[in-house]
């Protein structure tokens, strides 16, 4: 869940959005860039040093740029219907205190966002929905939820205003955070959260993010969240702590295989080209999209998304064509340098009869085609 940080706003700094954040990662020597309307810091000492440092050690990240939607019932189970109805994931299965992955999605099975939705309560929801897409997503929610038979009276409000959001992430994460916060984090399973504190700030603490490492991801107030930043790398540089932004946040999720809209989930792609089929639930009952899905399900898939490896020299990036026998079967949706296995990665989509793990690819960088090869995914998978 994010945009890519190649893609940088054309925008004037002037115009673009700070979070509370921004005085801390002029201080920490971060390199500022637009993105999805906010100017956020690109680096701070240098892409390889911080994605590597969140793989031994830990990272710290300021995510305030993502948005939050509250979804709350007036009546008992509301929410949870029309959540039920807007979203392929099964939101009833969910019990407060526990998150899970999802999307929004077209009446054609395709993408309007991937989300994270949190269970706060038994009718009480809070979405987190990609920077890029937050607005879009706040009123096709609401939307819905005013035209929802049988849900009007689900209240949508956007939350975005209420929140920072900071990730610190990495194998040290927990040895970090637990002396700052309250209750001790480590009871907490993967996609489980509790309302707390850290250091004091009233904090709402989620083992949750989007590198491949363990970690968590603090929803704080805006006014306590600079405080915290520099508490939290206070408090771990003797752990190897460091400061980290969007461009080793994008190879540690492409590292995880991790899909990044605009890449490889978009309104033309379905959770299932997209090697998503879990979040689908089609026997839970009718939400946007399942007729479509139900479908390509039964039908099968016509192109899947892949990852691969180059061999030698050269980088494929989003958009390079996939060759197969000298002949055009797809394109990059995602590439980099791998900063843990010293190559050159990437996904793609490709025909399904091509993703068999060693068949043989080419990309075409600069009119040159480079050898690749369809790889297992993910790519990097943590020690349990």
């Amino acid at each position: 869940m994010s945009q890519d940080p190649d893609q940088a706003d054309a925008a004037p700094a002037e115009a673009l959005r700070r979070t509370p954040l921004y005085e801390c990662h002029l201080e920490a020597g971060g390199r500022m860039v637009g993105f999805a309307g906010w100017e956020m810091p690109v680096q701070y000492a240098g892409v390889i040093d911080e994605h590597r440092a969140v793989r031994t050690a830990a990272g710290l990240f300021d995510v305030s740029h993502m948005g939050e939607i509250r979804v709350r019932g007036a009546g008992s189970g509301t929410a949870e219907a029309f959540l039920q109805g807007l979203t392929p994931n099964d939101v009833a299965k969910l019990a407060p205190g526990r998150a899970h992955y999802s999307g929004l999605l077209t009446e054609r099975g395709t993408y309007i966002d991937d989300i994270l939705v949190y269970r706060l309560a038994a009718d009480d929801f809070l979405i987190v929905a990609n920077a890029s897409n937050a607005r879009r997503d706040f009123e096709w929610i609401a939307g819905h939820a005013a035209g929802a038979s049988g849900a009007a009276d689900a209240e949508v409000t956007d939350a975005s205003d209420d929140y920072a959001l900071l990730a610190l992430q990495g194998p040290r994460a927990l040895e970090i955070l637990r002396p700052l916060a309250s209750p001790d984090p480590s009871g907490l399973r993967y996609y489980g959260f509790a309302a707390g504190t850290v250091d004091g700030a009233p904090a709402l603490i989620s083992r949750t993010g989007y590198t491949g490492e363990d970690g968590f991801e603090l929803y704080l107030a805006p006014a306590e969240a600079p405080r915290i930043w520099r508490r939290l790398l206070a408090a771990g540089a003797a752990h190897g702590l460091q400061p980290a932004g969007l461009g080793a946040r994008d190879t540690l999720r492409l590292e995880a295989a991790m899909a990044l809209y605009g890449h490889e989930i978009d309104e033309a792609t379905t959770p299932y080209e997209a090697g998503l089929d879990w979040v689908v639930k089609l026997d839970k009952g009718e939400f946007i999209g399942r007729r479509a899905l139900a479908d390509q399900r039964a039908a099968g898939v016509e192109r899947k998304l892949v990852g691969f490896e180059v061999a030698g020299r050269g980088i494929a990036r989003q958009g390079h064509p996939v060759l197969a026998g000298g002949e055009p079967v797809g394109v990059v949706t995602s590439g980099t340098f791998s900063p843990t296995f010293e190559k050159a990665l990437g996904m793609a989509y490709v025909p399904a009869r091509l993703d068999a793990p060693g068949t043989d690819l080419a990309i075409e960088v600069r009119g040159r085609a480079l050898a690749a090869a369809v790889v297992p995914t993910p790519f990097y998978r943590r020690a349990k």
